[in-house]
């Protein structure tokens, strides 16, 4: 990061005391090549929106940054959001997808969801935005 990238990067959340949910996730300026970063949630949790159950799952996201990385701090407070949300998982991994595809403007991204058996079945979910090859 230059100087000049440094002296505009102001984090809202890294380095401060953030514990409440966002909904949108600061930006680390990115000037280097094509690089992919891949960032795992194994404790993600939501609520199963008909028995308002919490419903227990691992998440990946996966992207190609063309101007900005995610920082995870606030990646955290932002997956936090849905810890208390009623959602299906697949309506789940597709808002997430829509979401951090319209904040973070990569050259791809790819968001996997894998849920822990829900009356007996698994579920695991995969949307993809841009064109990863993956």
């Amino acid at each position: 990061m230059t100087k000049s990238e440094k002296e505009n990067y102001t984090p809202v959340h890294l380095g401060r005391r953030s514990v409440d949910a966002v909904d949108v996730v600061d930006l680390i300026p990115w000037r280097g090549g094509d690089i992919t970063v891949s960032l795992g949630c194994n404790e993600f949790t939501s609520l199963c929106p008909v028995t308002g159950q919490p419903d227990f799952g691992e998440l990946k996201i996966i992207y190609m940054p063309k101007k900005s990385l995610v920082e995870t701090k606030s990646l955290k407070l932002y997956l936090l959001k849905f810890r208390d949300k009623g959602v299906f998982s697949e309506v789940l991994v597709d808002q997430i997808a829509n979401e951090l595809w319209s904040q973070i403007h990569p050259k791809w991204l790819v968001v996997k969801g894998e849920f822990n058996s829900r009356g007996g079945i698994g579920i695991e979910v995969k949307a993809e935005r841009g064109d990863s090859g993956i």
